[in-house]
């Protein structure tokens, strides 16, 4: 494998040809290798993460706005998405109470 290190001396790119500034050879089994293909894997397994519970906030928007225009009812929802959908609610809920009571000055509580 041929790599790109950044000034710190750390695999930023890897290919298995030359390819303009990846050109430093590393044999396949190289430590460095290995440890940069499973932080780059960290790193998009977070991401997509991260989009999953983006995803997830947008779907419970749009059955929220489903449910507003009449389009459902609450009641067609499954018993277990009725209980997630109202759990979240009351999460929501109370994160909204708390920033409220935190109006920016230091408050003892």
């Amino acid at each position: 494998m041929f790599v790109k290190r950044n000034a710190n001396g750390d695999i930023i790119a890897i290919s298995k040809i030359v390819d303009g500034d990846i050109c430093e050879y590393l044999p396949d089994q190289a430590k460095e290798l290995d440890e940069f293909m499973h932080s780059s894997k960290d790193h998009h397994q977070k991401m997509l993460i991260q989009s999953d519970l983006e995803m997830a906030r947008v779907l419970e928007d749009v059955v929220n706005l489903l449910i507003e225009r009449h389009v459902i009812r609450f009641t067609d929802l499954p018993e277990a998405a009725q209980s997630k959908m109202l759990s979240r609610r009351h999460l929501r809920n109370r994160n909204k109470e708390i920033d409220l009571l935190d109006d920016g000055e230091d408050l003892k509580i």
